[in-house]
């Protein structure tokens, strides 16, 4: 009997979510593994559902001179347990955004001004690259290492949809040398000339 009200309970607890519409983020609640928790109906608005923060251009004076502007569930609640986000790259002239991993989704990315060379490698160490230009878009695989360079004389700029309300991040050159990853151990495992392996230390402000 205990078990047939278990099951009835399960069921109707996973009838319930799946007919609710929406689950707009409550960011005064602490995040969890499965996303935050809803806010209530009667306090959700029509601008949980609308994200103005991709209109202006991000700061690309910077070692890399280019910027990412999310538009993640922290930023747009509406996106809460959808399973996608978005963001928006600027990338100046001669600026990259260095070869970096999204643990938690796939990313398409679509080219709105400007020419952008993009590109992954695979698990089997083979590297697809293109250089994109206005309206032509490229798909890069969850987890996989992947770049995008300004490849034109003006700015670039594009947007990218995540399958992910929290993609992550982990930008390779940034893990290595700008991390208290030691030198001697960096020397070792990426076979690099560690007096190399101190200057960029030196560059992005990493220790060890």
């Amino acid at each position: 009997m205990f078990q047939i009200i278990f099951l009835l309970s399960l069921f109707l607890s996973i009838s319930n979510a799946a007919n609710q519409d929406f689950c707009v983020a409550d960011l005064k609640a602490p995040d969890t593994p499965s996303g935050y928790p809803c806010k209530p109906a009667a306090t959700v608005t029509v601008d949980d559902f609308a994200f103005s923060g991709l209109i202006a251009p991000g700061n690309t004076t910077n070692i890399i001179s280019a910027a990412v502007t999310p538009a993640f569930v922290g930023q747009f609640p509406g996106v809460n347990g959808l399973g996608l986000s978005a963001g928006r790259l600027d990338i100046a002239v001669g600026g990259v955004i260095p070869l970096h991993t999204h643990p938690g989704a796939n990313e398409l990315l679509v080219v709105t001004q400007g020419h952008i060379t993009a590109g992954f490698v695979s698990s089997a160490s083979t590297v697809y690259v293109k250089t994109l230009k206005k309206g032509e878009i490229m798909v890069f695989p969850q987890g996989l290492l992947h770049f995008q360079v300004g490849a034109g004389k003006r700015n670039a700029v594009g947007f990218v949809i995540f399958s992910s309300t929290s993609p992550g991040l982990q930008i390779l050159d940034f893990a290595l040398f700008a991390s208290n990853f030691s030198t001697p151990l960096i020397t070792k495992t990426t076979f690099l000339d560690p007096v190399l392996v101190k200057k960029l230390k030196s560059v992005l402000g990493g220790s060890g």
